[in-house]
């Protein structure tokens, strides 16, 4: 399936590009997000003629995100937990968690935000965990777990 790329989209491509991919990919996720449309003459036709004004709003995005940047950098955060006296936790803390503590005390930030490559957190102690605000934009926050 070929698309035209509305957005820069991470591993794929930038705003502009012509990439094919699986249909299921382009069907169920980009195509519904806005992120791409498919690469028909029409839509080839209408994407230039709209070109400037997607630019100025990816360019917008990227401001956004790197202006919470700042308000992210060396960002470090407390979370109390249930937790057993090896510092095994009763259940998990995930992205949705640390999202919510993160907005309470900070910056605006949604759980699709927060990457958690080794899964979610299990243990007392610090751990670092990467958030990815925009696909060019990403920190390591330090999100400290305490037993309560």
């Amino acid at each position: 399936m070929e698309l035209i790329l509305l957005e820069k989209v991470q591993n794929l491509g930038d705003l502009g590009d012509k990439v094919t991919v699986k249909p299921g990919y382009g069907r169920n996720y980009l195509v519904p997000q806005g992120m791409a449309v498919r690469a028909t003459k029409a839509n080839m036709a209408d994407f230039e003629a709209r070109r400037a004004e997607l630019e100025k709003a990816a360019m917008k995005k990227l401001s956004s995100a790197e202006d919470r940047l700042k308000a992210l950098e060396g960002f470090e955060i407390k979370l109390v937990a249930n937790a057993g006296e090896e510092g095994k936790l009763y259940g998990s803390i995930g992205p949705r968690e640390i999202a919510i503590a993160v907005s309470n005390e900070g910056p605006e930030l949604e759980k699709s935000e927060v990457i958690m490559g080794e899964g979610p957190i299990r243990f007392t102690g610090e751990h670092d965990v990467v958030v990815q605000l925009h696909a060019d934009v990403e920190t390591t926050i330090k999100v400290t777990v305490e037993a309560e």
